[in-house]
């Protein structure tokens, strides 16, 4: 009798398959390390139940990460300062042949419509306008949590 073939088909890298034991483990960090990033909202893991769990792609992020707050010494409230307004190839100086092969690319960066320095009503109303924007039907909205 012939034994039925499976297929095996490789994981892709956004699925969320490490807890946060074996993620901290692959990045060789402590797991509250990871925990402090999330609470930061510099990454966000799948929460399963109550268990986190994280993708290859989080951690080639958590990589570039460590790689900016260690070696390029910007602190993590400059970090998320930075990601709003570039996204983290800019951030990084990664050339163009290897941010559009990254899958683990982040960009928060959010356009604003630009007003004059100290002048309160055109801070407003440019507050305004980018919300509008960002309410427009038939615009995507980003994901901000793979929840």
């Amino acid at each position: 009798m012939a034994r039925k073939r499976t297929e095996i088909q490789a994981i892709r890298s956004d699925v969320a398959i490490y807890p946060i034991g074996v993620a901290a483990k692959l990045l060789n960090v402590h797991p509250r390390t990871l925990r402090i990033y999330e609470k930061e909202g510099l990454v966000f893991p799948t929460l399963v139940g109550n268990r986190r769990m994280f993708s290859a792609d989080d951690i080639q992020w958590i990589t570039c990460l460590r790689t900016f707050i260690h070696e390029e010494g910007i602190s993590i409230p400059g970090l998320k300062k930075l990601l709003e307004f570039i996204p983290c190839w800019e951030v990084a100086g990664c050339p163009a042949v290897i941010h559009e092969r990254c899958a683990a690319r982040v960009d928060r960066a959010v356009p604003r419509t630009l007003h004059p320095v100290g002048d309160v009503a055109a801070k407003l109303e440019a507050k305004e306008k980018d919300r509008e924007s960002r309410e427009k039907p038939g615009q995507k909205k980003k994901r901000q949590s793979s929840v």
